[in-house]
């Protein structure tokens, strides 16, 4: 319909919506900024219904657009803006403030800059009257943030300086072109992060800004609401979804995080409410993961689990789905899927199940050989960004990207080292844990994490300096029993020891369940947590000490096959050997000796 009065009408009589209706017809020439009679007329329609009012001005002067608001905002319009990369749009706005404050807010800066607006200006009412105006202007770029706003005012709404805001507009144009669309498409996006207080006293908000940096989003404003019942439509509630759209608009906002999982109805409710993508913190951590993977195996781990997840999704999401110029949270071979049925999406899963599979006989061919060669095998795991890989590059030089990024590294690796008595045994580095690790990667990796099951030793890698190294513990623990190694033997290594006031003193060993502090970066008490590792290990063998004579020389290829051998010397009576055997070894010893 031409000439539609848009927004909220409720409540507003029809000649008062028919006067509104008119302001279309109020035309200024080309070099007037805003006429007498178009601010007078809003002025008093505002005093008659008590609401803003706006109007958005082409620069011939024909006015495209009137909507109403509430009392303290009007929403912006879907209208046909020229949305050119290095140009503004071609639009200005002209809204009435009922407050009497003329004066531009928060809003209306960030929706200035995020539609490129010619001007954005701001005229204060009271009883029906205009009393100041401001005129608003996008200015030059800052180093570390949005553009800056160029404010003149207050100017006098009844004798304004037509000609010199009209220029302002070309001058506003002119620098806006002078930045290269190449540097406006390598700004990181800009998101909001929403989450609800747990009342764990774990800032998992704090944490999702961490994942936010680590896909290259960069964080403009975060919502943490108190504990609350989740809304089955918003999450939040609609009343909290329209502030978190205000906001978005005055951050300039190009992504909202939520730091719980979403469903595909409230991911759909919340992206028409906010008008910007919307994304949960289980689809960041699978975007981080699909930027990470670098072996083959990882990747269609990575894949699987982005389409497992999105699979009960894929019907009724909104712009999420239909984005195909990237970014966060579409990154990764799910990309190329948002088109396609759910039928072609469960084959794929089958496809990659069934390629899995045949990665998981091969690893357990290489597993089954390191058991053949009884080499003890002793698992790092750990929250991610506790240190692992730097611990892994300090004890063999593994040459592993080491970042204090959350999941710096994707892929495990496995390397042999030795330890100071000289018992070889193979380190295995894993994917770091994270509190919420979505179900479906769990699931994906589990192959990859059943080693740790399998392991003789487990060190367990902590950043002793978080403030929540406690909570990160608990839940690497909680993993760690949903994969069964609950009850493997394991060393506490308490890492970043260098970053506390005072490095702690190291604590005599108690059981199976021991405690170590060292810094990995620096090297200081890892050789005491090698000593650690090395005494876990052989306290569950038995030491021999015996001369086995030369007609029994398989039973000394027995014990190099099966334990580690100390010692060895050949006397005239046979070979002095001594070695260290599990106890089920140990018997099998006997009995050959005994034959």
């Amino acid at each position: 319909m031409a000439n539609k009065v848009n927004g909220e009408l409720n409540g507003i009589r029809s000649a008062t919506l028919e006067a509104i209706r008119a302001l279309y017809d109020i035309r200024m020439g080309q070099d007037e900024y805003a006429s007498w009679e178009l601010i007078s007329q809003m002025a008093f329609l505002t005093g008659e219904i008590g609401r803003e009012i706006s109007v958005y001005i082409a620069r011939d002067g024909r006015i495209v657009d009137v909507s109403v608001g509430s009392d303290s905002k009007v929403e912006m319009p879907n209208i046909r803006l020229v949305r050119n990369e290095d140009r503004l749009c071609g639009v200005r706005c002209l809204h009435t403030h009922p407050n009497g404050d003329g004066r531009p807010s928060g809003v209306d800066l960030g929706t200035m800059r995020s539609m490129q607006l010619d001007s954005m200006a701001s005229v204060g009412v009271t009883d029906g009257k205009p009393t100041q105006l401001y005129a608003c202007f996008i200015g030059e770029k800052t180093e570390d943030g949005p553009r800056e706003a160029l404010i003149f005012g207050p100017l006098r709404p009844y004798k304004l300086p037509q000609r010199a805001l009209i220029n302002e507009i070309y001058i506003s144009d002119d620098r806006f072109r002078s930045v290269t669309k190449e540097v406006r498409e390598a700004e990181p996006e800009k998101a909001i992060l929403v989450g609800i207080d747990s009342g764990e006293g774990y800032d998992t908000v704090s944490e999702l800004a961490e994942l936010a940096k680590t896909a290259g989003a960069e964080v403009v404003g975060r919502v943490e609401l108190k504990k609350r019942p989740i809304d089955n439509a918003t999450y939040v509630g609609s009343g909290k979804a329209e502030e978190l759209s205000l906001m978005g608009s005055e951050k300039n906002a190009d992504l909202f995080i939520f730091d719980d999982e979403l469903s595909a109805v409230q991911q759909r409710n919340l992206e028409e409410i906010l008008g910007a993508s919307v994304i949960d913190r289980t689809t960041l951590i699978l975007d981080i993961f699909a930027s990470r993977a670098q072996s083959r195996e990882g990747k269609l781990q990575v894949e699987l689990a982005q389409l497992s997840y999105r699979l009960p999704r894929l019907l009724g999401q909104g712009q999420i789905l239909s984005r195909l110029g990237g970014g966060i949270g579409t990154r990764g071979p799910g990309e190329k899927k948002l088109e396609i049925d759910r039928r072609r999406i469960r084959r794929r899963i089958y496809e990659l199940e069934e390629e899995l599979s045949s990665i998981d006989r091969q690893r357990e061919l290489r597993s089954s050989g390191r058991r053949a060669g009884n080499t003890p095998l002793v698992a790092l795991v750990g929250y991610t960004n506790a240190g692992k890989s730097t611990l892994l590059n300090r004890l063999s030089d593994a040459g592993v990207l080491a970042e204090d990024k959350l999941f710096a590294t994707l892929d495990p690796v496995v390397r042999k080292i030795e330890l100071p008595a000289g018992t070889e045994v193979i380190l295995s580095d894993t994917v770091g844990f994270i509190n919420k690790l979505p179900h479906d990667l769990i699931k994906a990796f589990r192959s990859t994490l059943e080693e740790v099951s399998q392991a003789d030793v487990i060190l367990h890698i902590v950043d002793v300096s978080s403030d929540f190294y406690e909570t990160q513990m608990r839940v690497v623990e909680e993993v760690l029993a949903e994969l069964n190694a609950g009850s493997t033997p394991r060393i506490d290594v308490f890492n970043k020891c260098d970053l506390l006031p005072e490095f702690p003193a190291q604590q005599a060993a108690r059981g199976e369940r021991r405690r170590v502090f060292i810094s990995a970066r620096d090297g200081k008490g890892v050789d005491c947590l090698l000593d650690s590792v090395e005494e876990l290990l052989n306290s569950r063998r038995q030491e021999i000490d015996l001369v086995i004579p030369y007609s029994r020389y398989e039973a000394v290829s027995f014990i190099y096959k099966v334990g580690a051998v100390l010692e060895e010397e050949h006397t005239a009576e046979g070979t002095h050997i001594r070695a260290y055997l599990d106890a089920q070894d140990h018997g099998q010893l006997k009995k050959l000796l005994a034959e």
